[in-house]
């Protein structure tokens, strides 16, 4: 009775879709309890280590941090600019006629009209919401560089620490969708490929999101660097290293 054509999308997508719901609300909590466990965490603990660091530049060394931030803003928008293609490529597939009767002669599972909906519903929810994501992302990497690039003041390091971590959280939030999109995706040849890719999407993010690399405690001396940097001078200028 369950495994019959008509009624397997009722057994294999909603246990597909609780493995992957139930991977990340673990990995949500893995960040928030246990974040050096996690490749998350441990990236976030050196994003913060870098802005400390790019803080403590001269003004003309500024332009090293922004280039940075310039190269994640590129990706972002990059990246909500495939989403949103994506979303108007399905928009278009959903109301073509031809692709409707393709579907039907491969697809082992429901082919009804409503579940066909319901398919190209959910990637078009996927796709909008990682678009969503990766311009939010963007935005903080903007807002970032802004603060960064504010020579002479007097703005708080963990404000731009903050900007940069939300703007990596945006970004991950995006790619976490991209890979439901992906699973979604192959519902549309039937609940068996879904599920299938389900699990085996679980089992390669489990291996990429852990991390077992210790996190590093950074220490900058900047006092260290400028006697280095007055020396060099002082060697330069002297009269031995002329006469040498």
């Amino acid at each position: 009775m369950w495994l019959e054509r008509g009624s397997i999308d009722l057994v294999l997508v909603p246990c597909g879709l609780v493995i992957m719901f139930g991977y990340h609300l673990i990995l949500l909590y893995r960040i928030l309890r246990y974040p050096h466990t996690t490749v998350i965490g441990y990236e976030n603990h050196n994003k913060r280590a870098w802005v400390e660091r790019m803080m403590q530049n001269n003004p003309e060394e500024t332009g090293l941090a922004l280039q940075v931030i310039s190269s994640n803003i590129s990706a972002s928008s990059n990246l909500a600019s495939l989403s949103i293609a994506l979303s108007s490529l399905i928009g278009t597939w959903a109301g073509s006629t031809s692709s409707k009767v393709f579907m039907t002669d491969i697809i082992y599972g429901d082919t009804s009209q409503s579940t066909a909906s319901v398919k190209y519903i959910a990637l078009l929810v996927c796709f909008l919401t990682a678009f969503t994501c990766f311009i939010h992302s963007a935005r903080y990497f903007v807002h970032a560089s802004f603060l960064m690039s504010t020579l002479d003041s007097d703005i708080p390091i963990s404000y731009i620490q903050t900007a940069i971590i939300r703007g990596g959280d945006f970004w991950s939030t995006g790619l976490r969708a991209l890979y439901f999109a992906t699973t979604l995706l192959l519902w549309i040849f039937g609940p068996i490929p879904m599920f299938l890719c389900s699990m085996s999407m679980v089992v390669i993010l489990h291996f990429l999101d852990s991390n077992s690399t210790p996190l590093h405690d950074f220490k900058f001396y900047k006092e260290r660097r400028v006697r280095q940097q007055v020396l060099g001078n002082y060697n330069m200028y002297s009269p031995i290293t002329h006469l040498s």
